[in-house]
């Protein structure tokens, strides 16, 4: 097992991108733990806002315009502490409206309304994969029928890679 051997050879940091990506709900625990636990310094890079709550102990953001901040805690712990914070997907929205705006010369029509449109379909889905992940972290889940199980467990992983590409859109429709 890969977790066994990253945590019993000797080091001080670890440099991990997207741990949980694949990972089932026990090995996702077993890596928590063992996170928890290790002594040295983890950089971690991860889009799992869960698994990041349980695990780090400072978050270092990407503000925009080149601007790195350090905060305490996780995600939940950032939002918390941002300056400004975008009360709805409304204030996201506008936000976004006002870039495009801004850049209509090289957006068209279609792209713009595409861009316009983004954060709200990222919401839904990240409430898709949220409620998914709850029933799946539930004791009983994994005991019904293994059809029902692996439907889930593929539409968590569409969800997840429409996200994605929902997120990647978005960034080359900014720029």
């Amino acid at each position: 097992m890969l977790l066994a051997k990253l945590f019993t050879a000797p080091s001080n940091i670890l440099v991990l991108d997207e741990p949980t990506n694949d990972l089932d709900i026990d090995t996702l625990d077993l890596l928590e733990e063992l996170l928890i636990d290790y002594k040295g310094t983890v950089i971690l890079v991860s889009h799992d806002r869960a698994f990041l709550n349980n695990v780090v102990t400072s978050t270092l953001v990407f503000e925009g315009d080149g601007v790195i901040n350090q905060y305490v805690g996780g995600y939940d712990d950032w939002l918390r502490q941002r300056e400004t914070l975008p009360q709805s997907t409304a204030a996201v929205t506008n936000n976004v409206k006002t870039k495009a705006a801004s850049s209509a010369a090289k957006l068209s029509y279609k792209d713009q309304r595409e861009l316009t449109e983004l954060p709200q379909k990222i919401e839904s889905l990240e409430t898709n994969i949220k409620d998914i992940s709850l029933k799946m972290s539930a004791p009983e889940f994994y005991q019904s029928d293994r059809i029902l199980i692996e439907k889930t467990e593929q539409q968590l992983a569409a969800y997840q890679a429409e996200l994605s590409d929902y997120y990647q859109r978005w960034e080359l429709l900014e720029q």
